[in-house]
Parts: C-alpha cells; structure tokens; sequence
C-alpha cells in the first residue's frame, strides 16, 4: 500500500470549478452593459443655455448644487462607472477619477489653486464632449450629443465630492 494520497482531481471538483468560472465570467459580461452612452434626464436642473460654460456651475455655492449632485450620481453610474468604478474607484481599466484633480488640491497659493482647478475644468469639459481616441483606438467615447451641459456639469459636481483627501 502506497502511503501518499492519490493528487488525483475528484471528477465532480473539477465540474464545479468549470462551472463557477463560467458564471463569473458571464456575470462579469453582463455586468458590463451597454457601452453606448445614456441620455440623462435634467429637466429638474436651470438649463445652461447653448453655449458651453468654462467652468462648472454647480459650484458649493450654487442653489442647484445638491439637485445637480444627485443627477450626477446616477448620470455617472450611467455612464462611467462601467469604465472609471464605482464610487469613481478605478480598477485600473481607466483612470481613477478620485486623483483627477489630486494635484491642485495641495496647492497653498489660492490665485494657483483656482488656476489648476480652471484647467481641469477645461480638461475634463473636452475630454467628456470629444472622447479620446489614440491610434484609432476609442480609450473614451464622446459625449457630447447624448449627455447635456447641465448632465456633465452634474457629473463633474459628484466626481468632485469623491475626490480623495
């Protein structure tokens, strides 16, 4: 008699393990979703007109704030999350949207924080409306003609409560 157990597989070990692969990997793909960008209802936020503003509107002292912060949540999960995380907590596919603006957070001069801040406005208002595409290959969609001013204006007033400290 052989003192070492068999390293055999059990038969029904294996099916299992098969069978919980093929889940995950199904539910990961279904999880997914649509990649088509989705329209946000903001009918509920003052409409922004048709020129695009510099800078975003929904600001800590704009009375729409709050209204703009919920529709921004949901327009985020909506369109975002899929690729950036939820929470904006990246898993590493796309940046982590929690650092976007990290750099001008820790700036001490007030005139070069609002500077920096300005930029990334700028950054992000063109990078949402235009997408981004490198050697012709789409790393972001565009948005603008699907989500409004005022829907990506909200979803920079969440990605701005998310940012990390």
């Amino acid at each position: 008699m052989n003192p070492t157990p068999s390293l055999k597989p059990l038969p029904w070990l294996r099916h299992t393990l098969i069978a919980g692969w093929a889940a995950l990997s199904l539910s990961a793909a279904l999880a997914h979703g649509d990649v088509v960008p989705q329209a946000v209802d903001t009918s509920s936020l003052p409409q922004l007109g048709a020129k695009w503003l510099d800078a975003n509107p929904y600001n800590p002292a704009s009375p729409a704030r709050g209204e703009a912060l919920r529709i921004g949540t949901s327009a985020y999960n909506q369109n975002c999350a899929r690729c950036h995380g939820l929470e904006a907590i990246s898993g590493g596919i796309s940046p982590d949207l929690r650092k976007f603006d990290g750099d001008c957070t820790g700036l001490a001069d007030a005139a070069k924080k609002e500077a920096c801040f300005k930029e990334m406005d700028d950054y992000f208002l063109a990078t949402v409306r235009r997408g981004r595409v490198r050697d012709g290959r789409v790393y972001m969609p565009p948005f603008e003609g699907t989500l409004s001013q005022e829907a990506i204006w909200s979803i920079r007033t969440y990605i701005e409560t998310r940012r990390e400290p």
